[in-house]
């Protein structure tokens, strides 16, 4: 049983030493001081961000706040019409009473 355990513990330690390395050191590695790398990846993320965006149903804020305008006008229009209606059926309401 004890020739088992250190064939076990031995191949443990194999496959620690054949481990990639940590994220941080491949990184490290690939990049170095070469700054092109960084611009190259740079470049990439914007283009991938520029055409997830493109994807998406969005407005410009300026339309945004063009239809926010439209509509804050729409809703004060519409409670001046309430308004109206309400005193005319109130004035209707009188003559009928009469």
């Amino acid at each position: 049983m004890a020739i088992n355990d250190d064939e076990t513990a031995a191949q443990r330690e194999r496959l620690g030493s054949l481990k990639p390395p940590g994220l941080g050191a491949l990184f490290e590695r690939l990049v170095g001081d070469d700054q092109s790398v960084l611009e190259q990846v740079d470049r990439n993320a914007r283009a991938l961000a520029k055409t997830a965006l493109s994807k998406l149903d969005v407005v410009s804020r300026a339309e945004f706040d063009a239809q926010a305008a439209v509509l804050q006008r729409t809703r004060a229009k519409v409670d001046e019409l309430e308004q109206t209606l309400a005193a005319l059926s109130a004035e209707l309401d009188k003559a009928s009473d009469t």
